[in-house]
């Protein structure tokens, strides 16, 4: 938390703390004089007002505190969400992606994950889809209608081909608009082989304000070949980590579909949101009006106030 007028904020420390000392010295010196009458009903009833006295001494210096951090106009940095945020998903299309190491194969989890994501995005979000092997394929514009998106899904062609992760993230970041909350979503099993470097183009979108988060599907030393090959189905995971953290974003790795669906339901709230200070002065403010007249009502009303 931060504050305009840090000096305030001290200030409403002092205040509180000097309001909560001069009340119990003047609760004191009240209960001090009742023993000055000798009508045992009257310091009876005194007496008992001591918890009441004291609960209230304290809500009180805790609405002088709250009005004297609002004073000082605090703020804090926060994950805010942004309803007009652009968010491009790629998805791995190379013949690697047909591996079955995740059930039925790596391509089908992708393509329901990403439908699961593209349903899971808010209400307002532009999203554009990228299908990648040997080459990078936008399957349609930008569009906030979920139902666009969906069909643009069912564009994605099977696995087939080399993986070209550079040339996706330059496809992507090229949809994207120059300025507001922007985001890209790989979904790959991360191991490059054409096209340009993902890790230079990375840096390049980062440098830029785009967000990159990364998923790796699959796992490693399942002993399962590429369809076609002779290559293993493995995960660059290093890669990933390092694409991601040149976007500010982060990596995960899911080895079954249900994860995966996990995963991107979860990234389709978290790129939406960016970090933005905060003011709190208003809420601090009106929770300190609150507490004072809590405090006087129910005073009043238990015939204990003052």
């Amino acid at each position: 938390m931060t504050f305009a007028q840090p000096l305030v904020a001290l200030a409403g420390v002092l205040a509180a703390l000097a309001f909560a000392a001069y009340a119990v010295v003047a609760d004191r010196r009240a209960r001090a004089s009742a023993l000055d009458y000798s009508q045992l009903g009257f310091l009876e009833a005194v007496a008992g007002r001591t918890p009441w006295r004291a609960l209230f001494i304290a809500v009180w210096a805790l609405a002088v505190l709250l009005l004297g951090v609002a004073l000082a106009r605090p703020a804090v940095v926060a994950p805010v969400a942004v309803h007009d945020a652009s968010v491009v998903l790629c998805i791995d299309t190379s013949g690697s992606m047909a591996s079955a190491d995740v059930e039925p194969t790596r391509a089908d989890a992708a393509r329901e994950a990403a439908a699961t994501f593209i349903r899971a995005v808010p209400p307002g979000t532009r999203l554009g889809l990228v299908a990648f092997s040997t080459a990078a394929i936008p399957l349609g514009d930008l569009t906030d209608d979920p139902t666009v998106a969906l069909d643009d899904l069912g564009r994605l062609p099977p696995p087939n081909g080399g993986t070209a992760i550079g040339d996706a993230l330059a496809a992507a970041a090229g949809m994207l608009p120059a300025a507001g909350r922007r985001a890209i979503v790989l979904v790959t099993d991360g191991v490059n082989n054409a096209g340009r470097d993902p890790l230079e183009v990375a840096r390049t979108i980062g440098a830029s304000g785009i967000a990159i988060f990364t998923v790796g599907i699959g796992t490693n030393g399942s002993g399962q070949l590429i369809p076609g090959t002779g290559e293993s189905a493995e995960i660059d995971e290093d890669a990933l980590r390092a694409i991601a953290a040149a976007g500010s974003g982060t990596y995960a790795r899911v080895a079954d579909a249900a994860a995966l669906r996990t995963r991107l339901a979860a990234l389709a709230q978290t790129t939406v949101r960016e970090r933005r200070h905060v003011e709190l002065a208003l809420p601090l403010a009106l929770g300190a009006g609150l507490l004072g007249v809590i405090a006087t009502v129910a005073g009043l009303a238990v015939g204990r106030f003052p």
